[in-house]
C-alpha cells in the first residue's frame, strides 16, 4: 500500500505564508455550511450511522438540513432562545447532531457532556453554568437521579421516552419547516461552551463563538485532516469531547467530506474498529494515542485497509514505535497534531511535511506559535519553554473567547501578546515542535528537566509494558525522583526482576538520568473523561522520601 498524495497543501511553506483568516460580520455553521451543501450538494452523503449490532442509518446534507431545521423548530416550540444554554448529554446516535445543528442554527450555546460523567459530575456543570435545559438520551436517564426540577433549568429533554417533566424529543422529517429561518447570528455571538478535561482542577468554561469552531476548523478539516467532498472520515470520540467538534462535526463538514460515526457503548475493541473502518470504505481515519496502541497490537494484516490514505492522531503524544507498526503494515505515517479545548488544531504534521516520529510537526496555518519563557520572549533553537500562541495585534479565529466567570484563569494563561497553552516543547532548528509535557508535569530531577512522555516512550518500546504514567516524587536529596506506573501486556506479571529489568532498558534507550527509579505495577491509570491521564492524582498518592 503506497501512501496517497495530499489533496489541499503541496506546499507547507506557501500555504502558511498566504494563509488569512475569513472574518465575517456574520457566521453560522448550520446556515452557511450546512445549507449550502444541501443547496449544492443535496444527495451527497453526511453522515454514514452504524452500530456494533450492524444496523446503519445514512442521512444526505438535504436531510441533515430538514433535521436540524426541525430541531431548532422544537427548541424554540419550547421557548428556548438565542443565548439560552443546554448541556446536552448523548451517545454516537444521529439525534445529536440535529440537536446540535438545532442549536447552532437558533442560537443556543450548547454544552457537551460525555456519557461517561457521573451524577455528581453533571451537577456540577449545570450549576457552573446556569443551564437552561438538559438534552439527554433515554439511555442515560439514570445520571440524572436527584437533579431533576433543580437549579435552574427549565426544559427536560429526552430522546426516547421518560416520564413528566421530561420532554419528548423526536426527530422530524423537515415537514413543515419549508421558509423557516432564524435571525443571523454574529460571528462573534456565543455557540458553544466546552468543559476541560480537568487534568489539575476543577474543570474550567471555555467558550468559543460562531466563528471561532466554525470557522476556525477549516484549518483542521482542510489541511491537517486532508479532507474533499470524496472523503469519508472517522474519528474515534465520544460526543462529548472536544474532539467530536474537530472531527466529527465542524472539521468534516466544513470542507463537505461524509461523517462516519460508529456508535459502540462498551469497552474500546480494536478489532471492530478495524472491521468497521474496511466495511464503510474509511478514507480518513483519527484515533488518540491510546486508541493506536491498542489497533497496533492487532495482526494489522488480517485486515483490508486499502480504503485509508491518511491517519492522524491528537490528544497527548503518540509513541514513535506505534507510528513505526502503522507504518509497517499500511504505508500510511500516523501525522500528530497539537492543539486544546481552548483552540482548533494549531500545531500539525500536515501532509505535505517530512515525517519525524515523535514532533507535533510545525504552526497551522493562520497561527503564529512560539516556545517562550517567562518573560513573553521566544526562547533559542533547541531550548525548552512554553509552548504559547500570538493574539496581538490580530487575534487568530480558532482561538476560544475566554474561561467564563475565571478571571484569574484568563490573566494566567496571557503573557503579553501571547496566549501560552501551559504546554512545554522545543523547537528545532527546522521549526519542527517537539512535546515536553504539561508545564505542572515535568519533572525536575538531579539538576535534569525531564518531561514524562520520554519516560513513557521507552517504557513502551519494551514487550512487557502496556501503558505507563510517569511523575515526579518529591525527593530532599535529588528534587524529585522519576516513579513509573506501568501496566504490564498479557502474559507478563510484575516481580522486582522485572522492574530492574525496565529500569536498565529504560537506561539503554534514552539518557540515564532518566531512569524511573521506582516502578509500580498497576491494573489501570487514572485518566480524565476525554483519556487522558490524570499525573496530579498519581502525585497526589506518591509517597516523599
Amino acid at each position: 500500500m503506497s501512501p496517497a498524495s495530499p489533496r489541499n497543501m503541496s506546499d507547507y511553506e506557501a500555504v502558511y505564508r498566504s494563509f488569512q483568516w475569513e472574518r465575517p460580520e456574520h457566521f453560522n455553521f448550520a446556515t452557511d455550511v450546512i445549507d449550502r451543501h444541501a443547496r449544492e450538494r443535496p444527495e451527497a452523503l453526511a453522515l454514514l450511522w452504524s452500530d456494533e449490532a450492524g444496523n446503519e442509518r445514512r442521512f444526505t446534507f438535504a436531510q441533515l438540513r430538514q433535521y436540524s431545521l426541525h430541531a431548532a423548530q422544537f427548541l424554540a416550540s419550547l421557548g428556548m432562545q438565542r443565548g439560552d444554554r443546554a448541556f446536552v448529554l448523548m451517545p454516537r446516535v444521529p439525534e445529536w447532531w440535529f440537536l446540535v445543528l438545532g442549536c447552532i442554527r437558533s442560537g443556543i450555546v450548547f454544552m457537551p457532556g460525555t456519557p461517561l460523567l457521573t451524577t455528581k459530575d453533571i451537577r456540577y456543570r449545570l450549576s457552573v453554568s446556569d443551564a437552561q435545559a438538559v438534552i439527554t438520551d433515554a439511555s442515560l436517564l439514570d445520571r440524572f437521579e436527584g437533579l431533576v426540577g433543580t437549579g435552574r433549568v427549565e426544559n427536560w429533554i429526552v430522546h426516547g421516552h421518560a416520564p413528566s417533566p421530561w420532554v419528548q424529543y423526536e426527530p422530524g422529517s423537515g415537514t413543515g419547516v419549508h421558509g423557516l429561518s432564524f435571525e443571523p447570528t454574529r460571528a462573534d455571538d456565543p455557540m458553544l461552551i466546552y468543559f476541560t478535561s480537568g487534568t489539575t482542577g476543577m474543570p474550567k468554561m471555555v467558550l468559543h463563538t460562531q466563528a471561532s469552531y466554525g470557522l476556525g476548523h477549516v484549518v483542521t478539516g482542510r489541511y491537517w485532516l486532508d479532507l474533499t467532498p470524496e472523503d469519508r472520515h472517522l474519528t474515534l470520540s465520544d460526543t462529548g469531547w472536544a474532539k467530536c467538534a474537530w472531527g466529527k462535526l465542524f472539521g468534516p463538514w466544513s470542507q463537505g467530506a461524509c461523517n462516519v460515526v460508529y456508535d459502540f457503548r462498551g469497552r474500546f475493541d480494536a478489532a471492530k474498529i478495524l472491521k468497521m473502518l474496511a466495511a464503510q470504505k474509511v478514507t480518513t481515519f483519527c484515533a488518540p494515542p491510546t486508541a493506536w496502541r491498542a489497533i497496533v497490537l492487532q495482526d494489522l494484516s488480517k485486515f483490508d485497509l486499502s480504503s485509508i490514505r491518511h491517519a492522524v492522531s491528537a490528544g497527548e503524544p503518540l509513541n514513535p514505535e506505534v507510528i513505526d507498526t502503522w507504518k509497517q503494515a499500511t504505508g500510511l505515517h500516523i501525522r500528530e497534531g497539537y492543539g486544546q479545548t481552548e483552540t482548533v488544531m494549531v500545531v500539525g504534521m500536515f501532509p505535505p511535511l517530512e515525517p519525524r516520529p515523535g514532533s507535533m510537526g510545525k504552526p497551522s496555518p493562520g497561527f503564529t506559535v512560539a516556545v517562550i519563557n517567562d518573560q513573553g520572549q521566544e526562547v533559542p533553537v533547541g531550548q525548552e519553554g512554553d509552548i504559547a500562541v500570538r493574539v496581538a495585534p490580530e487575534r487568530p479565529v480558532g482561538l476560544f473567547q475566554g474561561y467564563l466567570n475565571d478571571e484569574s484563569a484568563n490573566q494566567a494563561c496571557r503573557r503579553g501578546d501571547w496566549y501560552v497553552t501551559g504546554d512545554r516543547a522545543v523547537k528545532d532548528a527546522d521549526g519542527y515542535f517537539w512535546f515536553v509535557g504539561r508545564a505542572d508535569d515535568v519533572i525536575k530531577t538531579s539538576g535534569y528537566r525531564v518531561g514524562p512522555f520520554e519516560v513513557e516512550s521507552a517504557l513502551l518500546e519494551h514487550a512487557a509494558v502496556a501503558e505507563s504514567a510517569v511523575i515526579g516524587v518529591p525527593d530532599e536529596r535529588i528534587g524529585q525522583r522519576i516513579k513509573a506506573y506501568v501496566v504490564l501486556a498479557p502474559g507478563h506479571v510484575g516481580s522486582p526482576e522485572l522492574a530492574m529489568e525496565l529500569q536498565e532498558h529504560v537506561k539503554r534507550t534514552t539518557a540515564p538520568y532518566k531512569y524511573p527509579r521506582e516502578i509500580e505495577f498497576v491494573t489501570e491509570l487514572p485518566k480524565t473523561v476525554s483519556g487522558k491521564i490524570r499525573r496530579a492524582e498519581l502525585r497526589g498518592t506518591a509517597k516523599p522520601s
